[in-house]
């Protein structure tokens, strides 16, 4: 595994970083993405100790510039990537809390939770492609809303778990159209829902009791990322389980708009 390299955003906490040091484990060189650079250090070091390899990269998903600098020094370093596990995330947020704006002046859960994904996943597909066979893992959810595609931003009565389930609807969507483009490239892309409520901070912020553990959420994560399902592409898991998505991920045209407001508010 060691000339193996594997990227995952939102890993200085939560799930993300346990997935990382998982991976660190068995031998990958993972780069650590996050906003803080002390706690992306302390990744790199807990995964070092044990013998791993890993390097921290900082970027703000709330800014499209950020997203594309990291591509950049993503691919500057590893011309080949070898697994993309697209975790960051905004949660529901605090309850009643009011509509928040990302640094592009976007619907802050629609911003990082499917277009910073979906352009970060976009820029890297020249490095996934030279290290074919390779991976891209969607962390979605289980809590999903159908999108007004008139209004991707809330503008109109906003709520944000109803801002929160339509982004991960729309990161599944996206997982569709992008397999479908790479199925024959021998790149796989696949999305899940990792657990129900995992104990993370966004879940603590929205005043809910947690159900599940991180660690939980780890072990359906890793069984995209470096389980038996080679081959496997264009699905959506509820944990280890395929599973269905909402009716709207299904519908090609819904998704040819969503692409479409994507590639114009991205300016891919």
């Amino acid at each position: 595994m060691a000339d193996r390299v594997a990227l995952i955003t939102g890993a200085t906490n939560g799930v993300g970083r346990v997935v990382a040091e998982r991976l660190g484990a068995q031998g990958w060189h993972v780069l650590v993405h996050g906003r803080d650079g002390g706690r992306g250090e302390q990744v790199v070091s807990a995964i070092e100790a044990r013998g791993g390899s890993a390097s921290f990269h900082a970027a703000d998903l709330s800014s499209l510039h950020a997203v594309r600098q990291l591509a950049e020094d993503v691919m500057k370093d590893h011309p080949a990537l070898h697994l993309l596990i697209n975790n960051a995330g905004v949660g529901f947020g605090r309850p009643q809390a009011a509509r928040e704006l990302s640094q592009d002046g976007f619907e802050l859960r629609f911003a990082v939770n499917y277009l910073a994904p979906f352009l970060l996943t976009h820029r890297l597909i020249p490095a996934l492609l030279e290290a074919a066979p390779s991976r891209v893992v969607n962390v979605a959810s289980l809590g999903q809303k159908e999108l007004d595609l008139d209004d991707v931003q809330s503008l109109h009565g906003y709520d944000g778990v109803d801002a929160y389930r339509r982004s991960k609807l729309a990161l599944i969507m996206f997982t569709f159209d992008l397999a479908a483009e790479l199925q024959k490239l021998g790149v796989s892309v696949n999305a899940l829902h990792p657990a129900t409520l995992m104990d993370t901070f966004m879940v603590q912020e929205a005043q809910w009791k947690p159900m599940s553990t991180v660690d939980e959420g780890a072990d359906a994560i890793m069984n995209l990322a470096v389980g038996d399902v080679q081959g496997r592409t264009g699905e959506y898991f509820d944990q280890r389980r395929p599973a269905r998505a909402l009716r709207q991920a299904y519908d090609p045209q819904a998704r040819e708009r969503l692409r479409q407001i994507a590639n114009e508010l991205t300016a891919r």
